[in-house]
């Protein structure tokens, strides 16, 4: 495995990956906080659904910074939360706070996990191509199950509710 992330060193790439995903949530916040209310009549929301938009905001209004935090674990919600905290017109300073600590403990894992799966997938590839391509097939079998599997459980409770059992 290589010791290096875009030509810098490893250490040097996760901390520019943990600044990225921290300017990210600002530019999300002041972008909730400049729509404010205009949030719920712009396009995106209307796309989405202003009542899950809502839901959201309450998650906010109930659980503050500890919501903002524990966004960066959760794919819809690390970009939906900053905008409506700003939206809301969270405290900066612990928005800040609450993103700044959900930044340094969610992005490394991911950078290093996702350059230790890339780098280990190479390794394979170049000892047996054959194998690479078996372990890729062997991965995207996997993830169809898995989409499929949550597509049946979706749609079972929907076909109870017509048949009225």
């Amino acid at each position: 495995m290589r010791d290096t992330f875009w030509g810098m060193p490893l250490w040097l790439g996760v901390i520019a990956a943990v600044l990225i995903i921290f300017v990210r949530g600002q530019v999300y916040y002041w972008i909730g906080r400049g729509l404010g209310d205009r949030l719920y009549t712009s396009r995106p929301v209307r796309r989405i659904g202003e009542q899950r938009v809502r839901k959201v905001e309450g998650m906010v209004a109930r659980r503050g910074a500890v919501a903002v935090f524990g966004a960066h674990w959760v794919a819809g919600l690390r970009h939906a939360i900053p905008i409506c905290a700003g939206a809301a017109r969270m405290p900066l300073p612990r928005y800040v706070a609450a993103s700044a600590l959900g930044s340094a403990l969610w992005t490394p894992p991911w950078v290093v996990g996702g350059y230790a799966v890339v780098w280990g997938w190479l390794e394979i590839f170049g000892r047996s191509p054959v194998a690479a391509g078996a372990l890729a097939a062997a991965a995207v079998a996997v993830i169809a199950a898995l989409v499929l599997l949550r597509g049946r459980r979706r749609a079972a409770p929907s076909s109870k509710a017509r048949t009225g059992d």
